[in-house]
């Protein structure tokens, strides 16, 4: 049976880069690597299939970033209980949204896999979603009004991609309550026209009160994430999710490249920084040049992830 040489991840505008710990694939299975706490826009290419492609984005500033970075004990606090998105975040989701459609790529999306938490469903509806909801669409809303005390108006999906919401790829589970996330039966009056079928539960039995999930354990849910998105048959795909997943679900990969490169892979995302990412076959001869990559954090504001915060702050 017919295997895979050693796959690349394309990454930005003129760099492909090797992936050493890119698996040998049967024919029929597919294996990828990415994340974000910003949002990821995902091309996948082999010789054997269609070009398939992923677009990674981290969520807009939510409320724990800005308090996370005057005080990372501020993470503890049950205020900021599934944190939802800053009135400056909500500029950075509008700034992102001109880039998508102005470089053509929300035209070319077909899926958008989203976090279940409040501030990744908002800044992905925000994103991706159409224009603002007037009553008699014959269509669900994205999103309610003022959704999440986000003073926003309703999102509409009347010509959008689907919008599925997906467990593994959360934030890092467990202590901090930011990251916990409502039940799915709150969540779904709000976000009506986002798939919730793939949750299990209803009530979020994986955060725990007392426990941090490990960064190791965390890498390894984000490769299992990477299956799984290697099932699906859709070539372009928007991840829209969170910098501490991310960040360990990238580390996995580049580790044969100069340092410079690993290290630009791991660099942490932005507030809405958006980056594409292309995984091909050594026998890829050539590929398109990134024309999305979106530096994100426009406008400027407090977005440090909780476990980089807690660097910021020795001792607590």
């Amino acid at each position: 049976m017919r295997k895979f040489s050693q796959q690349f991840l394309e990454k930005n505008v003129n760099a492909r880069l090797p992936v050493s710990a890119a698996r040998r694939l049967k024919r029929g299975q597919r294996n990828p690597p990415h994340h974000l706490r910003a949002m990821i826009y995902l091309r996948r290419r082999a010789t054997w299939s269609r070009g398939d492609g992923a677009s990674k984005v981290r969520h807009a500033q939510g409320i724990h970033n800005v308090e996370g970075e005057k005080d990372h004990n501020a993470y503890l606090s049950e205020e900021l209980f599934d944190a939802h998105v800053t009135p400056l975040g909500w500029k950075q989701v509008a700034n992102l949204k001109n880039h998508v459609e102005a470089c053509g790529l929300s035209k070319k999306i077909e899926l958008v896999i989203v976090s279940p938490l409040l501030r990744t469903m908002q800044t992905a509806v925000g994103v991706f979603g159409g224009e603002a909801y007037v009553d008699g669409i014959d269509a669900p809303p994205l999103m309610v009004a003022n959704a999440g005390k986000s003073s926003h108006p309703a999102i509409s999906s009347l010509n959008c991609s689907p919008f599925i919401a997906v467990e593994l790829c959360r934030e890092h589970l467990g202590l901090h309550p930011c990251d916990r996330r409502r039940s799915v039966s709150e969540y779904k009056p709000i976000f009506p026209a986002i798939d919730f079928s793939l949750i299990e539960s209803d009530a979020d039995i994986l955060w725990k009160l007392d426990t941090r999930e490990k960064d190791e354990e965390l890498a390894r849910r984000g490769m299992k994430f990477l299956d799984w998105l290697w099932t699906r048959p859709e070539k372009e795909i928007a991840v829209v999710t969170h910098s501490g997943f991310l960040i360990h679900a990238l580390s996995a990969f580049g580790n044969d490249c100069h340092p410079s490169i690993k290290s630009e892979i791991c660099k942490p995302f932005n507030n809405c920084e958006l980056r594409s990412v292309v995984i091909v076959d050594r026998g890829m001869i050539g590929s398109d040049s990134s024309t999305t990559n979106y530096p994100g954090k426009i406008p400027s504001g407090p977005d440090l992830p909780s476990d980089f915060a807690k660097k910021k702050h020795p001792g607590i």
